[in-house]
């Protein structure tokens, strides 16, 4: 191999972006070369990264020229038009948007769940939904362990599913509020702050969100079982960081609690919080900035049999974007399934 791996980051100086940057240098991602892409007006602009930082260059169309393997964390429209661009460059791509999810030529890939996806890419990868990746990495050891029949989900997402603006949007709606003044809403149809809103992305014919049907429609792409059942509910919340999702799981046989606790608690990528007498339980202040997903209040639902409730939580931001794209391209590097542009070679 005659040169070391060139990365890009397609959004660098978004929230995920700067996520991704960070995620790669914590987990020394062996790349020679790591470019931050934005639109124009971030060209030039500087992201954190290593001991000083990284200047943003414009993303076009010759952006991918020399580069392995891409980020993408800037939208759909900006994927579904620049990520078959880079791939036509010999770039293999994951892609954080809902642009590619569904598409069948896509693997959608959660590590712990279905790395072995990866081996059919076609040059594009696809991040699943955050709500959907936090959920599957709980169910992957049931399903695997017992059959998972049917999931009702609601879920209590954090501000910074909507990026930055999201984040300001709450920030501004409370120091309004303690100022005794009317937040103007803006990202969102209502107002955020002390505040619970059962609406994120835009309604369907069906009544549900697009959020909500991602949910059903992602879980049985990446868990391969189009008999899992999913419904949805889906809610945003007036917290900064940290996804929460209350899953009531139904299952062919019989799991106690404690059986579920220990499948739960060697499981990769989970992490059991689970002792209610020491009001131990997941929170999102807690799974702020970490890497597992959290489980907690697992218990069986008296009303039905072979059921059981539980707490999920996650850090969004990480595990649910930025930390599983680094993940998938690890994957992608150990399993020789990433080529350097210029050599032809495998890595």
């Amino acid at each position: 191999m005659s040169r070391e791996l060139t990365i890009a980051v397609v959004g660098a100086t978004g929230a995920v972006g700067r996520e991704m940057l960070k995620i790669l240098e914590e987990r020394a991602f062996p790349a020679g070369r790591v470019i931050p892409l934005a639109s124009s007006s971030s060209a030039g602009a500087q992201v954190p990264f290593g001991q000083g930082g990284l200047e943003v260059r414009e993303l076009r169309e010759d952006s991918f020229s020399g580069v392995d393997l891409a980020l993408f964390s800037a939208g759909g429209s900006v994927s579904e038009r620049f990520a078959p661009q880079a791939v036509a460059r010999g770039c293999v791509v994951v892609d954080n948007s809902s642009a590619w999810r569904m598409d069948d030529r896509c693997p959608l890939v959660v590590p712990e769940v279905n790395r072995q996806a990866l081996a059919g890419h076609r040059g594009i990868i696809a991040n699943p939904n955050c709500s959907t990746i936090q959920m599957v990495v709980v169910l992957a050891p049931l399903h695997k362990a017992m059959g998972v029949t049917r999931v009702v989900v609601s879920t209590y997402q954090a501000v910074s599913g909507t990026g930055q603006k999201g984040i300001q949007e709450l920030d501004a709606q409370v120091r309004q509020m303690f100022n005794m003044q009317e937040p103007e809403p803006s990202v969102y149809p209502h107002r955020i702050a002390f505040n619970c809103l059962p609406h994120i992305d835009v309604f369907l014919e069906n009544d549900y969100t697009k959020e909500e049907m991602k949910m059903t429609r992602e879980t049985v792409k990446i868990m391969g079982d189009a008999s899992v059942l999913v419904t949805a509910t889906t809610v945003r919340v007036p917290v900064f960081y940290g996804h929460s999702e209350s899953l009531n799981v139904a299952l062919a046989g019989k799991i106690s609690p404690a059986e579920a606790r220990a499948l739960l608690s060697v499981a990769p990528g989970v992490r059991v919080v689970d002792n209610p007498s020491q009001r131990l339980y997941p929170l999102p202040s807690e799974a702020a900035g970490e890497d597992e997903v959290f489980v907690g209040r697992i218990r069986e639902d008296f009303t039905q049999p072979n059921t059981l409730n539980m707490w999920v939580v996650a850090d969004n931001v990480r595990k649910g974007a930025a930390l599983n794209a680094v993940q998938i391209a690890e994957c992608l590097l150990a399993d020789g399934l990433v080529r350097v542009a210029d050599t032809g070679a495998f890595l």
